[in-house]
């Protein structure tokens, strides 16, 4: 039987082009399929909905197409649920969390991960995520979420804390990442074979080979003779202190640690090419590849599929990352298949990797506690942990950008009490 797909946040006609374009390569899905489009914006909704149902008769594809603005009417049923939405959009919801920090001299670049601007996204999204859960255990309970949202290991960890639901974070930096090392080393990217782990957006390359030689030197080459890519010059500077490369951006990861933005500082911005409030001039940016179609092919035919996906680290008999806390979300190597997702366990990262990515594994823990507990205390915290905001501000100012955040975003964030 022809499965059903759900997709929560399918206001987008550049997002439904990708999608139904990502269903028709596979012809297990292209016939029969069901493809629910579920958002709350009307108007957006109904020009994805078009677009979809165009794609599918020029390709002569018997895929049903449904709109909808009932949540659970479009889960009713589902046997995949697919999520990319943004809780409060762009306006107001992110242009506060750049405006509102800026005051106190905090600057971000992309702020949907980690910082004072991912603290506050998973604040005002777990609770969505979860009610989302909640439905899916009433209307389909068997069904398998494919969770695109940032703050990526946040809602994750969220969901395994609270619900029965089966689900896999998805994120293209592997392959993004992969194909950038590939263009550097001028190499196919094809050919490359490694093996990445960590937690989303600070995962590491801990292998990177081609037909067993080991590309490593040839990445420290880039760097010893001065031909690092402009736009990416953070990346490689942890790649010359810490050994390894890091799957995010250059642009993210500046933000996920204390040693690139610093307002005292200008001089590290210039130096490293950090585009510092880059999201909000993004704000059209789309989800550029999908993995969600080539994972439920392989569920649906048994046709294995290897992706990194973000799962929670316990696992019957030990752990997928053994020196990570085991209640954290961590990103691993996986396969989908017959019996739906089996991660891989990689055991230890190298120490002082471990050490880097506890700092962020912090606040995303302190995130969900404040978002599940209703308590403010975890999420001034996870704020005063933070690396980036740590490093520019005083305890009380923190404490102080906190309130002053919660109190713009009102009913955005559920109320958080003393």
């Amino acid at each position: 039987m022809a499965p059903k797909i759900a997709v929560i946040g399918a206001g987008s006609t550049v997002f439904a082009r990708n999608l139904i374009g990502d269903l028709l390569r596979f012809r297990a899905l292209a016939d029969g399929t069901t493809l629910a489009l579920m958002d709350i914006d009307h108007e957006r909704l109904a020009t994805s909905e078009v677009m979809a149902r165009r794609l599918a008769d020029a390709c002569g594809a018997a895929a049903r197409i449904e709109a909808t603005a009932d949540r659970r009417a479009a889960l009713d049923g589902a046997d995949y649920v697919i999520t990319c939405f943004q809780v409060g959009g762009l306006r107001p919801a992110t242009t506060v969390d750049f405006t509102v920090p800026q005051r106190y001299g905090v600057r971000q670049t992309i702020a949907d991960t980690l910082g004072i601007g991912g603290i506050m996204r998973g604040l005002r999204t777990i609770p969505v995520l979860l009610g989302i859960c909640r439905d899916m255990e009433e209307l389909c309970p068997d069904a398998l979420l494919l969770q695109y949202v940032n703050p990526m290991a946040m809602l994750c960890w969220a969901v395994a804390e609270t619900s029965r639901v089966r689900t896999v974070g998805l994120c293209h930096s592997v392959q993004h990442t992969a194909g950038q090392l590939a263009a550097a080393l001028e190499v196919d990217p094809r050919e490359l074979d490694y093996v990445v782990a960590g937690i989303n957006h600070v995962a590491f390359f801990l292998s990177l080979e081609r037909d067993d030689e080991d590309l490593y030197p040839r990445l420290r080459e880039l760097v010893e003779t001065d031909r690092v890519p402009a736009e990416d010059r953070v990346r490689f500077a942890v790649l010359r202190h810490l050994g390894y490369f890091v799957t995010e951006s250059s642009e993210h990861f500046a933000e996920y640690v204390p040693w690139f933005i610093k307002s005292a500082r200008p001089d590290l911005i210039d130096r490293f090419a950090i585009p510092l409030d880059e999201y909000p001039r993004r704000c059209d940016r789309q989800i550029e590849e999908w993995s969600a179609m080539d994972i439920i092919n392989a569920c649906e035919t048994g046709e294995p599929f290897r992706f990194n996906g973000n799962v929670p680290n316990a696992r019957a008999g030990g752990q997928l990352i053994d020196n990570l806390p085991g209640d954290c979300c961590v990103e691993v190597p996986c396969v989908a298949g017959e019996r739906g997702i089996e991660p891989r366990a990689v055991g230890a990262l190298p120490r002082h990797l471990a050490a880097l990515i506890q700092t962020n594994v912090n606040v995303q823990g302190l995130t969900v506690s404040a978002a599940l507990t209703g308590r403010r205390e975890p999420a001034y915290h996870a704020a005063m942990l933070d690396p980036h905001t740590a490093a520019e501000l005083p305890l009380d100012e923190i404490e102080e950008l906190v309130d002053e955040l919660l109190w713009a975003h009102g009913d955005l964030v559920p109320p958080l009490v003393l």
